[in-house]
């Protein structure tokens, strides 16, 4: 059975830095791409990060490319998105999905799991 476990949402401060984790069971994690998305109140899951089997391609979206990174360890099937210079608009629940590939927007292949909770608030 498909797992997927995400943790580090917090409420933090405009300008502030969270890291996100995520750890996937019941599936051959090493072999597949791995992205973060998000969904904010009233609005639908967008994609926000995407990651190779092998972290050598990652892609992100236009509103957090230079702010957050994405990164992973096979070794612990764990899947990590660090969050940087946060803005309220970055307000959402974060989760993460295995994907095909990396190198376009290929669709989630999993159920959701619980997501975590980012508010970014003063």
């Amino acid at each position: 059975q498909v797992q997927l476990v995400e943790s580090g949402g917090d409420l933090v401060q405009p300008g502030g830095s969270l890291r996100l984790s995520c750890v996937a069971s019941g599936f051959t994690f090493w072999i597949y791409a791995m992205a973060w998305y998000r969904q904010a109140p009233g609005k639908e899951r967008e994609l926000v990060a995407r990651i190779s089997d092998g972290s050598m391609t990652t892609k992100y979206a236009d509103s957090v490319k230079g702010r957050f990174a994405i990164s992973r360890d096979n070794e612990k099937n764990t899947v990590y998105l660090q969050m940087n210079d946060l803005k309220a608009e970055d307000t959402a629940v974060y989760y993460c999905n295995a994907i095909r590939t990396a190198l376009n927007d290929a669709p989630p292949l999993y159920s959701w799991g619980q997501g975590t909770q980012v508010t970014v608030s003063s």
